[in-house]
């Protein structure tokens, strides 16, 4: 499954760099996300909650950052594992400067599904991939706004 999108983000390049690149708000940013850990340079342990239509799952596995590109891109290595089915994930982030204080972001990347996820039907998981997408934006404009009123 292919996912893709981008924002309009109202902060500069490097503050949204540093945002994604710090453990605790990264993981205030991933929707479903109820642990991440750091467990090496550029790779942790996490922990996802996450409603697929009908079904929910806890996901457990790692996140891998590689090929960073300090402050304009970086690729997310995902693995994740659960009873109703695995995801893997590569998904490349990028920032652009488009204006004074406001950056692109963008993901495009590719998911592979296996077990009860992969048997629940393009539409459903394309639709939670929707959801999750928007999620993720809205969660890193809340914390952009936090950032700048403190």
């Amino acid at each position: 499954m292919q996912l893709s999108g981008k924002h309009i983000a109202n902060a500069p390049q490097s503050k949204v760099w540093d945002m994604l690149m710090d453990t605790d708000t990264l993981a205030r940013i991933v929707p479903g996300i109820s642990h991440l850990e750091k467990t090496g340079e550029n790779t942790f342990k996490s922990i996802l909650e996450i409603k697929l239509g009908p079904v929910s799952g806890s996901f457990s596995g790692s996140l891998r950052m590689e090929e960073i590109a300090a402050p304009g891109e970086f690729t997310l290595k995902i693995q994740q594992l659960s009873k109703i089915g695995n995801a893997n994930a590569v998904i490349k982030i990028g920032l652009l400067n488009v204006a004074d204080n406001k950056t692109e972001v963008s993901f495009d990347g590719d998911v592979k599904l296996s077990g009860l996820l992969a048997s629940m039907g393009q539409r459903v998981i394309g639709g939670v991939a929707n959801t999750l997408s928007k999620q993720f934006f809205s969660n890193l404009d809340k914390e952009l706004e936090k950032a700048n009123v403190s």
